[in-house]
C-alpha cells in the first residue's frame, strides 16, 4: 500500500469530519452527537464498536489477522465552553461553546487511522484499540474509561495532541514528565459579618482571604526546590453580596496546584491545607479546603518516546523534530500512560508567523488543518512500530 497515497485519499473526509465537530461542538459528558457520529464511521468500518463508555464514550476494535500485541490509540473528544471568535468559515454554531483546543481534530485524525489501517488488516499481528474518550477539558473521563476496562490486555498506548502555537509540520515529544498533574481546590472561609464601618466587631474574610492568597506564594517561592516546579494559582475570589458597607462572613477561593512529581504534588497539597487554617485561625476565623484531585502528571516511557523519534524522523525529517518543553497544563492521557508505557507528544498546528496564532482555550483558536493528515501518517506508522 502507499500510505501518503491513501491518506491523501482520506483527506477529504478528515477535514469534513473535523470541520463537522468543530461546528458542532459539545461539552464534556454531553458528546452524544460526536459520540454517535464516531460510531457509525468506525461501524461503517466494520470495526468492534461499543458505545456509551463512560457516559459517552466510544471504544473500537480492530483485530489483526494475526495474533500479536495491543495497542491503544487514544484520542479526546469535548469542547469548552467558549464563545468563538476565529472568524473561521466553519465556526461553531453552538453558541458559548466552541473547540478551543483541537478535540475535534484529535477525534478526526484517530478516526481515520482507523480508516487507514482497516485497509492494512493483513499486514497487522494484533489489535489496535481506539478510545474517543469525554471530559478532558474537566480531567473527569479518562479515569471512568480505565475503570471500564479499556486497557485490559493493552501493552502500549500512544496519542497526539495539536499545539497551535507551534509551526504546522513540527513534532515535539519528551521522555519522562511532559505535562503536570492538575488538581483543583476550593477554600471556604468563615468569619464573622459586620457592618464596614466597625470592624473591630467582626472577623473579616477579605482581608482573611487576601492574608491566604499571599501566604500561599511562600509555598513555591520558599518551601519548593528552586530546580523542582510547581505551580499555585487562586484563580477566583468570591466574598459578600456586592454591598460596599458589609464585611461578609464567608468567602470563598478557588484555584489549582499544578506539579511533576507525585511526592511533592502530596506534600502541597497538606501544605495548603495547613497554611490555610492557620492564617485562619491566627485572624480569628476559619479555613476549610476542599479537593477535586485531577489526574496525574503525563509520563513519557523513554524507551518508546526513542522508537516514536525514529518514526517521525521518517515522516517529517530530524530538523522538524524537536525537544518538547515540559508545561504545567494537565491531560487526563495520564490516566492511561500511569498504568502502560506509551507517548504522547505535541504535532505543530499553528501558522509559521507567530502573529496569526492564539493559543489553547482562546476564543480565537484556530488549526492549520494541514497537520491532519500528517497527524494520521505519524500515529498509522507508530501503530505498525509499537505492535512489534
Amino acid at each position: 500500500m502507499d500510505l501518503k497515497a491513501t491518506i491523501a485519499s482520506l483527506t477529504p473526509s478528515l477535514i469534513a469530519m473535523r470541520r463537522d465537530f468543530h461546528q458542532h461542538p459539545e461539552l464534556a459528558f454531553q458528546e452524544v452527537r460526536t459520540s454517535g457520529k464516531l460510531a457509525e464511521f468506525l461501524e461503517g468500518l466494520g470495526l468492534e464498536v461499543t458505545r456509551g463508555v463512560a457516559q459517552t464514550g466510544v471504544v473500537a476494535r480492530l483485530r489483526g489477522a494475526r495474533p500479536g500485541r495491543t495497542v491503544l490509540v487514544r484520542a479526546d473528544i469535548d469542547a469548552l465552553p467558549i464563545q468563538e471568535e476565529s472568524g473561521v468559515a466553519y465556526s461553531s454554531r453552538v453558541p458559548g461553546v466552541m473547540h478551543a483546543c483541537g478535540h475535534d481534530a484529535h477525534a478526526a485524525i484517530a478516526a481515520h487511522v482507523a480508516a487507514v489501517l482497516v485497509q492494512q488488516r493483513e499486514e497487522l499481528a494484533g489489535e489496535v484499540r481506539f478510545v474517543f474518550q469525554p471530559a478532558e477539558e474537566i480531567v473527569a473521563g479518562a479515569r471512568p474509561m480505565v475503570e471500564a476496562g479499556v486497557l485490559e490486555g493493552v501493552e502500549r498506548v500512544v496519542g497526539l495532541h495539536l499545539d497551535s502555537l507551534l509551526p504546522a509540520g513540527m513534532v515535539a515529544v519528551r521522555p519522562g514528565p511532559s505535562m503536570a498533574a492538575a488538581d483543583a481546590f476550593t477554600l471556604h472561609l468563615r468569619g464573622k459579618g459586620t457592618h464596614a464601618a466597625m470592624p473591630h466587631q467582626g472577623v473579616d474574610t477579605v482581608l482573611m482571604a487576601a492574608q491566604i492568597i499571599v501566604a500561599l506564594q511562600s509555598l513555591v517561592s520558599r518551601e519548593t526546590d528552586p530546580l523542582g516546579a510547581a505551580v499555585v494559582t487562586v484563580a477566583t475570589v468570591t466574598a459578600g453580596e456586592g454591598a460596599h458597607n458589609i464585611i461578609p462572613e464567608t468567602a470563598t477561593l478557588r484555584g489549582t496546584l499544578r506539579t511533576f512529581d507525585s511526592s511533592l504534588r502530596e506534600r502541597l497539597m497538606r501544605r495548603i491545607e495547613a497554611l490555610s487554617e492557620g492564617v485562619a485561625r491566627a485572624m480569628g476565623g476559619e479555613a476549610r479546603v476542599e479537593w477535586r484531585p485531577g489526574s496525574p502528571a503525563v509520563v513519557n516511557d523513554a524507551a518508546l518516546v526513542e522508537r516514536f523519534r525514529a518514526v517521525a524522523r521518517e515522516v517529517v525529517g530530524e530538523e522538524r523534530l524537536r525537544e518538547a518543553q515540559p508545561v504545567m497544563g494537565g491531560d487526563d492521557m495520564a490516566e492511561f500512560l500511569q498504568r502502560r508505557p506509551g507517548v504522547y507528544f505535541w504535532l505543530g498546528a499553528g501558522s509559521p508567523d507567530p502573529a496569526q496564532n492564539r493559543p489553547h482555550h482562546h476564543p480565537g483558536f484556530w488549526i492549520d488543518e494541514q497537520a491532519l493528515p500528517l497527524g494520521v501518517e505519524l500515529l498509522v506508522r507508530t501503530v505498525h512500530d509499537f505492535l512489534r
